[in-house]
């Protein structure tokens, strides 16, 4: 059970909100599609979509999140409902029928965003009211991209959801793993559909020293929090919580740093950061700053935090 316990404080004395955890219904469900991309940083595409005769099933919803990866959200509506394991039959539903799923999302959001679908990190997303120490247990267990979040409902005004549990299939139980890379021939593959280099073929590339930066800047993003998940993705590395708060991509001189703040709320900038809110880049966020070396993650660090809290991110 979640310990998290919320307080209306005022006047200098504080009142406990009871939580509403019963069984997620549909309106609940129906209220988060609606606020996806705020709520999980996820763009709606489909309620209640069929898997067809063959397989026979209904995945609750369907979107793209802000990595351009596919993902799959079902909810648990009772404590028998084994949403992990129909949700890993979805996956496999989801390998088999790509071309569904792009048509889908050329439909629904344009051909553009149906290009960069990124096939190497589909998730599922669990959602419920409360998981077992089992469901824990069981997703740590599986190599793929699963996250169980919890949530909460404090009245008609308040809606708290809390990642309880989340494993990646590229970095094992939540950790940095500095040398992973995929096969020769998923690497190939990645650069000539983009026209990029991918992240994992940079790696080798690199020069000791960014290197070095690299294991640096990855052991203090995920120092920051239990909560922290890596995400090596084609062309380059996602730090997130529920949604990204950083994003780094490699070159041959200097490591790229993107954060989730408004640039505009941080004047003057550092010398090592610019504005990107109005240009095109590999990853997400509006701050970029350019690592070079250790003095500049230092510098980075107060920022990387803001962006790790959620602050600086709106005028």
């Amino acid at each position: 059970m979640s310990d998290i316990k919320l307080f209306h404080l005022q006047s200098g004395s504080a009142t406990e909100l009871q939580g509403d955890a019963s069984d997620l219904e549909r309106p609940l469900q129906s209220l988060i599609e609606a606020n996806l991309e705020t709520l999980l940083g996820i763009r709606f595409l489909a309620t209640e979509y069929s898997t067809g005769k063959t397989h026979a099933g209904r995945i609750d919803s369907l979107g793209l999140d802000e990595n351009d990866c596919p993902v799959i959200l079902e909810y648990k509506r009772s404590v028998g409902e084994n949403v992990i394991n129909q949700g890993l039959f979805y996956l496999d539903w989801l390998m088999d029928h790509q071309a569904e799923f792009k048509l889908l999302a050329m439909d629904k959001l344009g051909k553009p965003a149906a290009d960069r679908i990124d096939w190497s990190a589909p998730r599922l997303v669990c959602i419920a009211a409360d998981f077992t120490k089992y469901d824990g247990h069981a997703v740590q267990q599986i190599n793929r991209n699963i996250e169980l979040i919890r949530y909460r409902r404090f009245g008609d005004e308040l809606l708290l959801l809390e990642l309880a549990n989340a494993t990646s299939a590229n970095s094992g139980h939540g950790g940095a793993i500095k040398n992973a890379k995929p096969p020769k021939a998923k690497v190939a593959a990645a650069k000539s559909a983009t026209g990029d280099r991918a992240f994992a073929d940079w790696l080798p590339l690199l020069p000791p020293h960014l290197t070095d930066l690299l294991a640096s800047l990855e052991d203090y993003l995920v120092s920051l929090g239990d909560d922290v998940q890596r995400k090596e993705l084609k062309l380059y590395l996602a730090f997130k919580r529920l949604k990204n708060f950083a994003t780094v991509v490699a070159q041959r001189n200097r490591l790229l740093l993107y954060l989730h703040l408004n640039p505009e709320l941080l004047t003057p900038l550092p010398v090592i950061a610019r504005d990107v809110s109005q240009q095109g880049h590999w990853g997400t966020g509006d701050l970029e700053l350019s690592l070079t070396a250790q003095a500049d993650l230092e510098t980075a660090k107060p920022l990387i935090l803001m962006s790790y809290n959620g602050r600086g991110t709106a005028v």
